[in-house]
């Protein structure tokens, strides 16, 4: 477990590094395109500040964009113990709790790190689940902030954000730019921020297949873990791969971060899924039970 999270602050690093050199990149075409190449260290640094104010707003944004709604102990006092039984379980802060008034059972976690940490559930899965089920999604969960997954995910992005807004500011300054600029350092300006502007989702997309897949394997069997009960994360998974787990609120932007994709399903949609399948998942935490029975 520990060497799992010194790997997700180590790709931490590896994606600032990353993104430096590549903003460097875009920021120097931009000086060269103005002929003023000393813009460049200008441009990093108003970069580096957008992609720091998006960190840290990161997880405001995902509870608002999905209609999340901070509780209180009182509000919803099954749901509040629950979460606060883990984190002292888990030796972990107790992050904000929140309700998504959405019918389909889900749930998902945010925050930079564990003390900057909430989680999510639908008032579909509070109305589903038994105490062992919610118990089993919620640890699922607080595993995701445990190990520093959401934090990877939310630099990643944020990041990804940054360049995304580059390339589109290059392509229409090429576009609708005049002056003394000839065709050809157009030409190349614009082919620069096309590049930039295609490879960014793509590198998106890769990012969210490489961290979410694996990181949902490991946040079950920490899940699983926690509660000492497999049974309970399994049975809560199987009822979700019946009922259905697409919301009514459909962002691509965060359905990575949900317990169970959220996302209306297609053969299409399921091949690029940020969540291996319910199936295999259940067939793990099974796997874990009877290994648990049979050492007993």
């Amino acid at each position: 477990m520990y060497k799992e999270i010194a790997r997700n602050k180590r790709r931490t690093i590896i994606l600032m590094v990353v993104f430096v050199l590549l903003v460097s990149f875009l920021g120097w075409a931009f000086g060269v395109y103005v002929g003023e190449p000393a813009i460049t260290p200008y441009v990093l640094i108003g970069a580096l500040v957008y992609a720091l104010i998006s960190y840290l707003a990161g997880s405001r944004m995902a509870l608002a964009i999905n209609g999340a709604k901070e509780i209180q102990k009182r509000d919803n006092p099954r749901l509040w113990r629950t979460v606060e039984n883990l984190a002292i379980t888990e030796g972990m802060p107790m992050p904000k709790v929140y309700i998504m008034n959405d019918p389909a059972p889900n749930a998902f976690a945010t925050g930079r790190d564990p003390k900057h940490a909430a989680v999510c559930a639908t008032t579909g899965l509070l109305d589903m689940m038994s105490d062992a089920e919610l118990q089993g999604v919620m640890a699922h969960e607080l595993a995701h902030i445990k190990n520093y997954d959401v934090r990877l995910t939310m630099i990643a992005f944020s990041l990804v954000v940054v360049i995304s807004l580059l390339a589109d500011i290059m392509i229409r300054m090429a576009w609708f730019g005049g002056g003394n600029r000839n065709n050809n350092s157009n030409a190349i300006f614009i082919i620069v921020g096309i590049l930039a502007a295609i490879i960014t989702p793509i590198i998106a997309k890769m990012i969210q297949l490489a961290v979410s897949r694996r990181r949902e394997y490991l946040a079950d069997a920490t899940g699983a873990l926690t509660t000492r009960y497999p049974e309970g994360l399994a049975s809560a998974l199987e009822k979700i791969g019946h009922y259905g787990s697409a919301t009514r609120v459909q962002h691509t932007a965060t359905a990575h971060l949900f317990f169970s994709n959220p996302m209306k399903g297609n053969k299409l949609a399921g091949m690029f899924s940020t969540h291996p399948p319910i199936e295999e998942r259940v067939a793990r935490l099974r796997g874990m039970g009877t290994h648990e029975s049979g050492a007993a």
